[in-house]
């Protein structure tokens, strides 16, 4: 393990905890006013020519192979042009902390999918954990007051569906080759994702706006997602898996939604109803008893070379 520092561990640990959790509010508060997809082409394009110039000031290599480079940009599709993208998009039909909590079932999937694709047996503590899950995921999007809200039931059906491309995208990259940078291997990930989002945006029509036209409060928003939520957190992150065991790491799953709901309670007076948190109670213990040690492990083999879900 690399040497550690108890401030900077500090500072990371609230890095993966707060700013990932505050990435729901951010992107909820700019795609009010910016469209979906180009809103996230524009944070992951910029991250990524950032990333590559602070790996030049500090004389890493940008060079890789052709393989590589396909390779980046079929996991970027998956995690960044769908996985972040499409979740945006739902953004517009539903509350940033009900979508939060929703992809803190994102292990449940990953789980699933193995099984599935992999022939991975489930170990009888995760297949408890599978259960819980099931049941907070139900609990959570069988509220009456949720799903009548306009084009709430299509928000969900989305924010799943980016959950699966994330899922699969995770076991990609555990196989793939990828630049061994992970630093380097993100900045191609952004890159080639936010040129993928741009695409999108404009096959779809999506009508531009210049940032000089955004609202401060977009603004603000877009410069904390660019620098803090795409930059520093998973910095942050891969700095985290060097130097602290990987179930430590991975409590984020567990605060980053209970971080989401509250600020998105305090910013933008979001209902958090009794069943939500009684959801949130189920779901996040099944996720706990889905995140065994050795699934861990498993998960922080190609945690180094892939992004989070969303953040």
């Amino acid at each position: 393990m690399a040497k550690r520092n108890t401030l900077l561990i500090v500072l990371a640990f609230f890095a993966i905890y707060v700013i990932w959790g505050a990435t729901y509010l951010l992107n909820k508060i700019a795609v009010t006013e910016l469209p979906a997809f180009m809103l996230a082409g524009t944070r992951f394009f910029v991250a990524g020519l950032l990333i590559f110039g602070i790996a030049k000031l500090s004389g890493r290599s940008l060079k890789i192979s052709k393989k590589q480079f396909i390779n980046t940009i079929i996991a970027g599709f998956l995690f960044l042009t769908f996985g972040n993208g499409v979740i945006v998009w739902a953004l517009k039909y539903v509350d940033s902390g009900f979508a939060a909590l929703e992809v803190s079932a994102q292990p449940l999937v990953v789980l699933l999918l193995m099984r599935i694709l992999q022939g991975k047996k489930i170990q009888p503590m995760s297949l408890v954990g599978v259960g819980l899950g099931i049941i907070g995921i139900y609990l959570l999007v069988s509220q009456k007051q949720i799903i009548t809200q306009d084009g709430a039931v299509m928000g969900m059906v989305l924010i799943f569906a980016c959950m699966l491309s994330w899922a699969y995208g995770s076991l990609f990259v555990g196989k793939a080759d990828l630049p061994a940078n992970y630093f380097v291997n993100t900045g191609y990930q952004m890159f080639t994702g936010g040129i993928l989002l741009f695409v999108i945006s404009l096959l779809l029509d999506e009508q531009w706006i210049s940032p000089v036209a955004w609202s401060t409060p977009v603004q603000w928003s877009m410069f904390l997602l660019i620098i803090f939520g795409s930059i520093v957190a998973f910095t942050s992150f891969n700095y985290l898996l060097r130097v602290v065991s990987p179930e430590k790491v991975a409590t984020s799953s567990y605060v980053n939604p209970i971080i989401a709901m509250l600020l998105g309670w305090y910013f933008l007076q979001e209902e958090i109803t009794a069943q939500s948190v009684v959801a949130a109670l189920v779901l996040l213990t099944g996720v706990y008893f889905i995140n065994t040690k050795k699934r861990l492990t498993l998960f922080s083999r190609f945690s180094s070379s892939k992004i989070k879900p969303l953040k």
